[in-house]
């Protein structure tokens, strides 16, 4: 079977590009998929337009959408669905096999995701609830109504939803998918070894019923993605530091940066630490450590080398494997240089002292690994003598995490903005001041792992609060 073409889609309708790039299966010189490439000029001549696809969303009942995300899920999940632009279907286990190919996932995780995934769309009824807090979804037909007893308005705010896609993880996808039933389209533009999942799920919402024209599909270069981003009314934007730090403060942007989330355990339960090392290691190496929620950084009030030796322990059992293997927990890299980068970013903080890489002593063979035409890193955990280590506060895309001692008093000055904390503690003084603190975004109190989430409470953002505006309004209507 020749290489699928993923094409271009605009308003749901395809358009081959004569610019076509082609991703190969990683390790092997062998197309994985060729790919439509939007120019710049395409883009803003398609954003004038987007106001007619939100105003066929707008036409239809927020219920009607609701059961259509709901189909869709299940359909994502079991169908055949097409694939390209030649009427060829793509079964979900041919879906695994294809993200595979070109991303470096085992198939394990990519089924866990497709699983979390269908999740999303199953519950998007209790995810509206929640983003909304508790609001009626027909005050989105009518644009009124009542919320606690008092009335309400709500409008949109842009016409349609980009999102700037990473090619790191198919879940990051599940943080746009309630925009449908929202009555915003989206407009994607998919990491550059990941156009499976944001096709196949755009083609899953098609064959539930949605309208075509809710779904637009730009591969592009960086002047595209400089187009959506400085264009499009609402933006959804992921990336490292580098990327995402100047536009933190643009209101139409949604940054999806780095986590930088921790594990604390408190001083009140500290001498139960063994109690918890399988949510710190779960926390630490979840989806092969690439999500943000994610751990980076444990913090104890002592223990710290015997707790780090018995984390290091376990997270050096997670080794590469072979991609189909059931047991594979351990992700390849689509980028070799990237691969090869991090890892002189880690040996280099381990070399300015103060750190030492605890993982060392059980692993087999080097952190940087080869194996199947992939480079892979295996799961390292640093002790941090200090937070002034460089090593300290750092977040790469596998499973990393150093461990540092902190007087109780002091952890909340030292750990920094986080996007997740969890603190394992009873102390209600503590818990209060943990609630109190500004640079927490989301907390979970007790032996919770930072990577489980509810969808119904956000860990970044508020994708209703970001898609609509709260109107104040009056009506009086003379006889």
């Amino acid at each position: 079977m020749s290489a699928p073409h993923i094409p271009i889609l605009r308003q749901g309708r395809v358009y081959k590009s004569l610019d076509v790039q082609t991703v190969n299966r990683l390790g092997s010189t062998e197309a994985a998929a060729e790919i439509s490439f939007a120019c710049a000029d395409m883009i803003k001549y398609d954003l004038r337009k987007m106001g007619q696809a939100r105003a066929i969303l707008k036409a239809m009942r927020s219920e009607d959408l609701i059961e259509i995300t709901k189909k869709a899920g299940e359909i994502f999940l079991h169908d055949d669905l097409p694939i390209g632009i030649d009427g060829a279907l793509q079964s979900p286990e041919d879906y695994v096999l294809s993200l595979a190919a070109t991303s470096g996932l085992p198939h394990s995780l990519i089924r866990m995701n497709m699983k979390r995934l269908g999740g999303i769309f199953g519950q998007i009824d209790t995810i509206f609830r929640g983003l909304t807090r508790g609001l009626d979804i027909a005050v989105l037909d009518k644009g009124y109504g009542e919320q606690g007893g008092s009335p309400v308005s709500f409008s949109a705010s842009t016409n349609e939803l980009a999102v700037i896609l990473p090619s790191n993880s198919p879940a990051v996808n599940a943080l746009w998918i309630p925009s449908i039933a929202m009555k915003v389209p989206v407009l994607l533009k998919p990491g550059r070894e990941e156009p499976w999942t944001p096709w196949r799920v755009i083609q899953a919402f098609i064959k539930a019923g949605c309208p075509p024209e809710a779904f637009s599909l730009y591969p592009t270069q960086h002047d595209g993605s400089g187009v959506i981003i400085r264009r499009a009314g609402r933006v959804m934007l992921f990336g490292d530091d580098s990327t995402v730090k100047q536009y933190e403060h643009d209101p139409r942007i949604e940054v999806h940066g780095t986590g930088y989330s921790k594990l604390l355990i408190g001083e009140d339960e500290i001498e139960n630490w063994r109690d918890y090392v399988d949510t710190i290691v779960e926390s630490i190496s979840a989806n092969s450590g690439r999500s943000c929620i994610c751990t980076s950084t444990v913090v104890v009030p002592k223990y710290g080398d015997e707790i780090a030796k018995v984390v290091a322990q376990r997270l050096a059992e997670i080794k590469p494997l072979a991609q189909n293997d059931p047991e594979a927990r351990l992700s390849g890299f689509a980028n070799p240089k990237f691969a090869e980068w991090i890892n002189e970013a880690v040996e280099s903080g381990l070399k300015s002292g103060g750190a030492t890489d605890v993982t060392a002593e059980f692993r087999e063979g080097e952190r940087f690994h080869e194996r199947d035409g992939m480079n892979y890193l295996q799961p390292t955990l640093v002790r941090c003598q200090t937070f002034d280590q460089d090593l300290a506060i750092r977040e790469f895309l596998f499973p990393f995490a150093s461990v540092v001692e902190c007087p109780q008093a002091e952890m909340l000055d030292k750990i920094g903005p986080s996007l997740v904390v969890t603190a394992i503690t009873r102390d209600m003084d503590w818990i209060n001041q943990l609630f109190d603190c500004a640079t927490i975004d989301r907390l979970n109190i007790g032996n919770v792992p930072t990577n489980r989430i509810q969808w119904d409470q956000p860990h970044e953002g508020n994708l209703f609060e970001f898609l609509y505006t709260r109107r104040s309004f009056q009506i009086a209507l003379s006889a």
